[in-house]
């Protein structure tokens, strides 16, 4: 007997099922189309990698956890965000900054630029030290920039291509890198070896302050507030699993051991069946 009645439908509700968790459809989201004219051309390493959903997930929040421990990115997080209220439309809305810098018409993608250089010019503030911060640091946008870029690739080759090659991932850094400079970011790594560089040069910058720990917690836990389902705590679970070693301690954390395996597990069982639900599908 054909599986293809049987299958079909739960392929297109899995679909509408993870598109719905990008597009915020009530502000009047939609899918983003891959344009011919976008920035970056098809099957170049950036597209392969960002068209991962699951590893962009674990990556996403890997990269949360990565940049609050920057104390002046944290402070504009804590001045200017209501990530407390909604990490999913915070999560969500870089998610989409990133599908359009991608696959959109580079028009689109430029304007998407634009709209967050402007809001940056209004993240500034005072640290509780008494230092002024901005959204417009260079410095600061290097760590949010390469925070991303290491755990969006780092998350693909875990559970999205492990044999992706070194010159491919180095191809990886040198698109984003074109998106990091548009937005002000210096310096920025154009290869893996230069952004475990910078990792080790910023090192000393970075501060497991109590503000972060707590942060951390709150992303992984919840509060009385929120609560995290399951799916969510087991990404949240393989995010930490993939955090540099030096990092985990500083949040307060401390690496899974059988319960990260089973999340390891289910999050590349989750990726297998999110990759064939998007099979053919733009």
């Amino acid at each position: 007997m054909s599986t293809a009645g049987v299958t079909s439908p739960a392929r297109a509700l899995l679909v509408r099922q993870v598109r719905a968790i990008f597009n915020d459809y009530e502000r009047g989201d939609r899918p983003v189309v891959p344009s011919p004219d976008a920035l970056f051309k098809e099957d170049t390493a950036i597209r392969l990698v960002h068209a991962d959903v699951v590893a962009m997930m674990v990556g996403g929040m890997r990269a949360l956890l990565l940049q609050m421990l920057h104390p002046a990115a944290l402070q504009g997080v804590l001045d200017h965000s209501d990530f407390r209220r909604d990490v999913q439309g915070r999560l969500r809305r870089t998610a989409r900054f990133i599908a359009l810098t991608t696959y959109a018409h580079r028009d689109e993608a430029q304007r998407a630029i634009e709209t967050v250089n402007a809001i940056h010019t209004r993240v500034r503030g005072t640290m509780p030290d008494g230092r002024a911060y901005s959204a417009t640091d260079p410095r600061v946008l290097a760590w949010v920039h390469v925070a991303e870029a290491t755990s969006f690739l780092d998350a693909y080759v875990m559970y999205g291509d492990p044999a992706f090659p070194p010159s491919r991932q180095d191809e990886y850094f040198a698109q984003s890198a074109t998106i990091a400079e548009a937005l002000g970011a210096a310096p920025v790594p154009r290869s893996r070896a230069e952004a475990l560089a910078l990792i080790g040069e910023m090192r000393g910058e970075l501060v497991g302050s109590a503000a972060a720990r707590e942060v951390a917690r709150f992303l992984l836990k919840g509060d009385s507030t929120r609560r995290t389902g399951a799916i969510e705590r087991t990404l949240w679970t393989a995010a930490v699993d993939l955090l540099p070693a030096f990092a985990r301690p500083m949040l307060g954390l401390e690496r899974a051991r059988m319960s990260g395996l089973s999340a390891m597990t289910t999050t590349r069982m989750m990726a297998r069946t999110i990759r064939w639900a998007f099979a053919g599908s733009r």
